[in-house]
């Protein structure tokens, strides 16, 4: 073989490379969002709320990220009455049946999403819980299980190092990329909120996989999930960690 036909030949296998790594990336799909909230930053707006006037600097939710919620891509209120649709939109979620869960799920649910104090786990069931095919015991322990491996993550621990102070969008990709593997920060979306004239960070949404929407994910891996997903903007790009308290 020539010089000229093996470069020729080099060149070509390192296009159908280049095409197969370009048709797995585009392959990734992002089919459930993971909202995970930085409650004092969400209690700074929302201080009559009960998990917000009860919030302290020693609960979990001071220092870790808490769970808002599991979302279905595009599905909202599936088999969901009329009545309760609009009960859940005006806010009413103290009128929304209850949910059943084992007590150790509860138990679990309480510490990892706060906002059951104000019923949002009623809230997030009749919206995005019954668009799965999941029951309510699996969806919240999918959900549970899922924000426990970010808070174990270097993403929660850069977070609370930081508290008070502002963090970047780029410190905040890499400790993701760091936990969850390359590219899991490209797959992450930041929103922040202003108290006063502070711009402080408020939440994530994380993009996972299909495999998300599975009583099998209490047992997957975060980083697996992620990176099945396909890429979003990031958002905001700078925001105060926010501490406990008003």
């Amino acid at each position: 073989m020539s010089s000229m036909q093996l470069r020729t030949l080099t060149f070509a296998v390192s296009m159908v490379l280049a095409g197969a790594a370009v048709a797995q990336e585009a392959g990734g799909r992002t089919r459930f969002i993971l909202s995970a909230s930085w409650q004092p930053a969400f209690c700074q707006t929302n201080q009559k709320k009960a998990e917000c006037a009860s919030q302290t600097g020693e609960r979990a939710d001071a220092t870790n990220f808490s769970l808002h919620g599991l979302w279905p891509m595009r599905q909202n209120y599936c088999d969901v009455s009329a009545e309760q649709k609009a009960a859940d939109k005006d806010g009413k979620w103290d009128t929304l049946p209850a949910v059943t869960l084992s007590a150790e799920t509860q138990a679990a649910l309480a510490k990892a999403m706060p906002g059951t104090q104000s019923g949002l786990e009623r809230h997030e069931w009749v919206k995005h819980g019954t668009c799965t095919k999941m029951s309510a015991e699996d969806y919240f322990g999918v959900g549970v299980h899922l924000v426990g491996a970010l808070n174990s993550s270097a993403v929660r621990d850069l977070f609370a190092a930081n508290i008070g102070k502002p963090v970047k969008a780029e410190a905040i990709k890499e400790a993701f990329d760091k936990s969850f593997g390359p590219g899991a920060g490209d797959r992450v979306k930041m929103s922040c909120r202003r108290a006063g004239k502070v711009k402080m960070i408020s939440g994530l949404t994380i993009g996972l996989s299909e495999a998300a929407g599975a009583a099998s994910a209490k047992s997957t891996g975060l980083g697996d999930l992620i990176q099945g997903a396909g890429k979003t903007t990031f958002g905001c790009d700078e925001g105060v960690v926010d501490a406990a308290g008003f």
